[in-house]
């Protein structure tokens, strides 16, 4: 918010007058009245094996993170170049291993990796695409340095808090936005139900039927998966709801069994069909992949894009932009080093109380080791993991992140963010909504920001030009 000369930043000049003009009890109150209307709105999480704990809620920070309209732009080329890079980089994968062949990226990436799926092998998905929803996550560590600390190109989550962010803070403070011009993110849903209609099997007729399948109530983000079955128009099923009948995967109504021709799924790979995956998953529906095969119905996002997620994978992200896009990367990874490689294992070994270390497989923040702030006891015992499993892990360099300014009793005070963008993709046209989900270490000194580790959120402006 504030330059290192104490002076504000432009793109937070129109909300510093505004903030300046508030009196402080105000504040608290409304800091107070949106965590009332979180709780009201039911908007929690779960977290799995904490019995005092089952489910949270996520705090909201009421200070928004503000974004100018040109260093939007510059993100967007680069996000909008990464995601194709994804798309094709999986189509590849899947079919021809051109990239493999080129010696770019080695073969035993996916070959000992859980998420490549050999069903897949031969098969291209209704239009082409593979993520048809994706997740950047970005870090930024100066005026003009940002870098992609993860891809999510399975299910990634996150969306409906951008919205509800966004909602409260025009339910409590409209006036700041007919002082502050901020583009919209509202209509998000209706591009997301636009963009998964234009990837519909050729077998559809009419308007495209899109279901939103969850593993019901006690997923973690089962409110995710309600809220944007709502705000799409779109049915909320479970896989008792859905069965095969005439080659066409079919949901219960009242009137019978309707077909349905895009699934955005939030159930992973391995529990949706037990007649190909888990025989013992309640969660799927049992013959889906053979319909999917037959290219009577798309699945969002195909079934193997969790190839993708691998931090290993990712590790070789410039390269398989490069390849396939014949560019260098707009967005730059961070510095990763693959500790299944000798020479970058010794390097890690004897550096790791400055380095952090990530599961390749890993998520939420679980199973990472942050070294300049990790116990002796946690490095040593790191360090015998490592050994046992090196292949199992990346490192990075520990960041000089960003600060943005949360709301605390004290007045503002910085604290480390993130930033993840949202894009759909369909066979024509990649959208970027202007925003994000920008997550917030609410800890002081924290660099972990994941909610399911004390993590919260805030909402995100991209201010209009």
């Amino acid at each position: 918010m504030h330059m290192p000369d104490g002076s504000v930043r432009e793109a937070y000049g129109g909300y510093q007058d505004w903030f300046a003009e508030q009196d402080g009890s105000f504040l608290k109150r409304k800091h107070r009245d949106a965590e009332h209307a979180f709780r009201r709105t039911g908007i929690t999480f779960n977290v799995y094996g904490e019995d005092e704990a089952e489910e949270r809620l996520i705090p909201f920070d009421m200070v928004p993170r503000i974004i100018s309209a040109g260093e939007w732009r510059r993100l967007t080329r680069g996000i909008e170049q990464r995601v194709s890079a994804l798309n094709a980089f999986m189509h590849d994968l899947y079919h021809r291993q051109e990239i493999i062949r080129a010696g770019r990226v080695p073969e035993r990436l996916f070959r000992n990796n859980a998420a490549w799926l050999p069903n897949m092998v031969g098969f291209t998905p209704p239009g082409g695409v593979y993520t048809h929803i994706v997740g950047i996550d970005l870090v930024r560590t100066g005026p003009d340095e940002f870098f992609v600390l993860e891809d999510n190109a399975r299910t990634p989550s996150g969306v409906s808090y951008m919205l509800e962010n966004r909602e409260t803070m025009m339910n409590m403070f409209p006036e700041l936005f007919m002082r502050v011009p901020v583009e919209s993110v509202s209509n998000y849903p209706r591009r997301l139900a636009r963009s998964l209609a234009a990837c519909a099997p050729d077998c559809t007729e009419g308007k495209p039927v899109i279901a939103v399948l969850t593993p019901g109530i006690y997923n973690s983000a089962y409110f995710e998966h309600a809220f944007l079955a709502d705000q799409m128009g779109a049915e909320l099923v479970e896989g008792s709801d859905l069965r095969v009948v005439g080659g066409r995967v079919q949901m219960r109504t009242t009137g019978g069994y309707k077909p349905v021709d895009v699934i955005y799924r939030r159930v992973d790979d391995e529990f949706l069909d037990p007649l190909t995956f888990n025989p013992d998953s309640v969660l799927g529906v049992p013959g889906i992949m053979d319909v999917y095969r037959a290219g009577r119905i798309t699945i969002a996002n195909a079934p193997g894009t969790g190839v993708c997620d691998d931090k290993a994978i990712y590790s070789f992200m410039p390269e398989i932009v490069e390849f396939y896009t014949g560019e260098k990367p707009l967005l730059p990874n961070v510095e990763t080093w693959r500790c299944a490689e000798e020479d970058s294992l010794k390097y890690v070994l004897d550096n790791l109380e400055e380095l952090v270390v990530k599961e390749v497989h890993g998520s939420g923040g679980y199973g990472m080791l942050i070294g300049p702030t990790a116990s002796k006891r946690e490095i040593a015992a790191f360090r015998d993991k490592l050994k046992e499993r090196p292949e199992n892990y990346i490192a990075q360099p520990t960041l000089s992140l960003s600060t943005c300014p949360i709301f605390t009793k004290q007045g503002l005070a910085p604290r480390h963010v993130d930033l993840r963008p949202f894009v759909l993709v369909s066979p024509d046209n990649v959208d970027i909504t202007p925003g994000g989900l920008t997550r917030v270490a609410l800890q002081k000194g924290s660099l972990v920001v994941n909610s399911s580790q004390g993590g919260g959120t805030k909402d995100t402006w991209v201010l209009k030009d």
